[in-house]
């Protein structure tokens, strides 16, 4: 089930997600992994979560986005949640993009609860991402 929290810059998308995460680790029996373009987080989200670092993986767009995400997966089946704090700043902003990777993920992962963050007005979101917005 995939989920997208949309909105413009200081709207308190990331705030939302820090908690989303802790809430995740702290009652989940599985393993939480939160990703993100850097480091930013890491102070603010529990031990127990997974942190990656996008950059660190050469992740910069949606198509190596998707393949990294199967490739958690599928070397993890533990794996329940998965956070991704501003996808639209290491993916890029290409929105039919977005809708097609978000499509697919949903489509291939039907059992991990994804949360994503995206920095855009959600009044102009494509309709295929309004169904997945929260």
């Amino acid at each position: 089930m995939t989920k997208i929290i949309m909105g413009l810059k200081g709207m308190g998308k990331t705030k939302t997600l820090i908690s989303l995460v802790n809430e995740a680790v702290s009652k989940d029996h599985g393993n939480v992994v939160c990703i993100e373009k850097d480091a930013a987080l890491r102070y603010d989200i529990g031990i127990n979560a997974r942190l990656v670092n996008a950059t660190e993986y050469g992740i910069d767009s949606f198509d190596k986005f998707y393949g990294f995400v199967c490739g958690l997966v599928s070397g993890n089946y533990d794996i329940t949640d998965i956070f991704v704090d501003s996808i639209l700043k290491f993916c890029g902003d290409d929105m039919a993009a977005f809708e097609a990777c978000v499509k697919a993920i949903d489509k291939v992962l039907p059992n991990v609860n994804i949360v994503m963050t995206a920095s855009y007005d959600s009044a102009n979101a494509p309709e295929g991402i309004k169904p997945y917005l929260m």
